[in-house]
């Protein structure tokens, strides 16, 4: 099967070349954004591609974007576009489809916006030591993979390199402000409440998940109507949202507390990881055919559950 490693969309300029994304920018209203076959796992880009992986990011992402859009707007402006877009520019070839949208260009928050309904992962690994995920009190004697009595929001830091840390909501407030921190704070939990629901009705938990915000820097098309959509500083919803990259996805009819869970998303990849002992420094090593399949067929499950 083959996999795109890398893309390139000539004549375009490329912005960044971020872990699983390549970001153009045709114009300053625009951003272009191609979703490789790249995985990664604990902050390295391992050098084995998973084929279909972008595709199946694209449209799971473009999927909820849709479904989603009565309680925050988006930046998709198109989820497929073609050479339509900018024709006088060569940008354009048939490997981008499905993998590829056009989106507003914004100014990312220097947040990470995390929700977490089960204890998981980082999460766990704090109430272990403290009996709080990023500083919040939880109730005692919960075990691994625990459901939460409400779901809670832990933000985080977007680090350029290392590890992403956790962090209390009084600071992600001071890093953008209280009035823009409880509106992400409370959308945030509207967007997980709503997709959590609709997962679980189709045999899927979705135990954590992680969003991205921006604001607009300009109207989303000029001339529009006032109320026609998100203008200049609107906070809008960006990058990718509720895939197996940027969520835990279990299985419900395996779910039992008190253990860590199958899933349908890259937690296969980083328990293989961690079996071969992998001291997590770089270079990251390659994965074997059969994680690699194991992999792609998790990632289409979820998909095919989530979107049928």
């Amino acid at each position: 099967m083959a996999a795109m490693f890398e893309s390139e969309a000539k004549g375009l300029p490329l912005l960044r070349r971020g872990k699983v994304r390549d970001v153009y920018q045709p114009s300053t209203e625009h951003l272009l954004i191609v979703a490789c076959d790249r995985i990664s796992a604990f902050d390295s880009v391992l050098p084995t591609p998973i084929p279909d992986k972008g595709r199946i990011l694209t449209q799971i992402s473009n999927f909820w974007f849709e479904k989603t859009a009565h309680i925050i707007p988006n930046h998709i402006v198109d989820p497929n576009p073609g050479p339509q877009w900018y024709p006088d520019i060569d940008w354009y070839y048939p490997d981008l489809d499905g993998r590829t949208v056009l989106v507003r260009a914004t100014q990312p928050l220097v947040i990470e916006a995390i929700v977490r309904g089960y204890l998981s992962g980082s999460g766990w690994k704090e109430y272990q030591k403290q009996g709080t995920v990023c500083s919040i009190q939880l109730p005692a004697g919960l075990t691994e993979s625990a459901q939460l009595p409400e779901p809670i929001f832990t933000p985080s830091t977007k680090a350029t390199s290392g590890h992403d840390e956790n962090i209390p909501f009084e600071t992600a407030a001071e890093l953008i402000g209280a009035d823009l921190a409880a509106k992400v704070r409370d959308t945030s939990l509207a967007l997980y409440k709503f997709a959590a629901e609709h997962a679980l009705e189709r045999g899927i938990i979705i135990a954590d998940t992680k969003f991205e915000f921006g604001l607009l820097g300009a109207p989303a098309a000029a001339g529009a109507p006032a109320g026609a959509g998100p203008g200049a500083g609107d906070l809008i919803l960006i990058d990718e949202i509720l895939t197996p990259d940027s969520s835990r996805f279990w299985p419900a009819d395996d779910y039992a507390p008190g253990r860590a869970q199958a899933s349908y998303d890259k937690q296969y990849v980083r328990d293989y990881l961690e079996a071969i002992k992998w001291n997590k420094e770089p270079p990251a090593p390659p994965l074997p055919p059969e994680v690699v399949e194991k992999t792609r067929e998790k990632y289409w499950e979820a998909v095919h559950r989530l979107t049928a």
